[in-house]
C-alpha cells in the first residue's frame, strides 16, 4: 500500500517517468503501471508476514543503527531471514528514516510548496461548540514551513478518518494547493511504529503527496510549532459569539 502511495507521489509530483519510478523502486513497470491506473490502494492480507517480521524487528534496528544506509538484500542475509524479501524491504523501508542523519537544509529553508506541518493542538478553555454546548475538541494545525502561513479547524475527535477529513478542508480550502510533503508527529490516527494507517496511505497517495512522521523532538516539529503559538491567545480570549473559523481569519475582532 505504501508503494502505491509513493509511485503515484514520484509520478504525479516529481514528475518521474513510470521507467524511471521503476529503477528507483527496484519493482517492474507493470507494477508502476497497475499503481497508477487504480482507484484505491490495493488490499494485502498479510495472516502472518508482520508477526514474523516483527520479531527479527529488533535485529533490524541494531544493524540500521550502525549501518543506517544498509541494502534490505545485505540485512536480509545478516540476520537470516527466509521469508519475502518484499516484505522485509517494506519493514526496512519503513522505519530507515528513524536512523538516517538529519539534514541540515530541511531545518534551514524550504523552498514553496515544499513542506505543510500538521500538528494537533488542545484549548486549554473551553470554546462555544453551538447550541449551548462548549467543550475543547482537537484543533488540527497546519503551517506553511516557506511562508509560515497559519491554517487551523476544529476537529470532532484525533480518530483517523476525522484526520484525514481535516487535513483534506485545510489543503483543498485555506492552502489551495498539494505540498510535496506533510510532516506530522507520531500521532497514532495517522501511523504507529513507522507504518501510516490505510485511510492515510489511501489518502496521500490520491493526492500524490508523501507524508513523514518526524520523532516528538525533531527540531523541525519544534521549529513550526512556535510558529503557530499566537493562535492560542486568540482563540481562548476571543469574545465567546465569535465562531472559531472568524477567530483565526480576525483574531482582535
Amino acid at each position: 500500500m505504501e508503494d502505491w502511495a509513493l509511485i503515484r507521489h514520484l509520478y504525479h509530483s516529481e514528475k518521474l517517468s513510470k521507467r524511471a519510478i521503476a529503477t528507483k523502486l527496484g519493482i517492474a513497470r507493470d507494477t508502476v503501471t497497475n499503481a497508477l491506473t487504480s482507484e484505491g490502494p490495493p488490499k494485502y492480507q498479510r495472516p502472518s508476514v508482520d508477526s514474523a517480521i516483527s520479531a527479527v524487528e529488533p535485529k533490524i534496528r541494531a544493524l540500521l543503527t550502525q549501518h543506517p544506509t544498509m541494502p534490505a538484500t545485505v540485512i536480509a542475509e545478516r540476520i537470516g531471514w527466509g521469508g519475502s524479501i518484499s516484505w522485509l524491504r517494506e519493514r526496512v523501508r519503513a522505519i530507515r528514516p528513524e536512523y538516517a542523519p538529519a539534514d541540515p537544509a530541511d531545518r534551514l529553508q524550504h523552498d514553496p510548496g515544499q513542506v505543510v506541518q500538521c500538528d494537533l493542538w488542545f484549548p486549554p478553555a473551553s470554546i462555544p461548540l453551538g447550541g449551548d454546548q462548549s467543550g475543547a475538541p482537537p484543533v488540527l494545525v497546519m503551517v506553511a514551513a516557506f511562508s509560515r502561513f497559519i491554517t487551523a479547524t476544529m476537529l470532532p475527535s484525533r480518530v483517523t478518518t476525522d484526520l484525514v477529513a481535516g487535513m483534506w478542508q485545510l489543503l483543498s480550502q485555506d492552502l489551495g494547493a498539494i505540498p510535496h510533503r506533510l510532516w506530522w508527529d507520531n500521532e497514532s490516527g495517522i501511523g504507529r511504529r513507522g507504518r501510516l494507517t490505510e485511510p492515510v496511505t489511501a489518502f496521500v497517495g490520491t493526492v500524490a503527496t508523501t507524508l513523514i512522521q518526524l520523532k516528538p523532538y525533531d527540531r523541525r516539529i519544534q521549529r513550526n510549532r512556535r510558529a503557530r503559538q499566537p493562535i492560542s491567545g486568540n482563540l481562548v480570549h476571543a469574545r465567546s459569539n465569535i465562531s472559531f473559523t472568524r477567530r483565526l481569519q480576525h483574531p482582535t475582532g
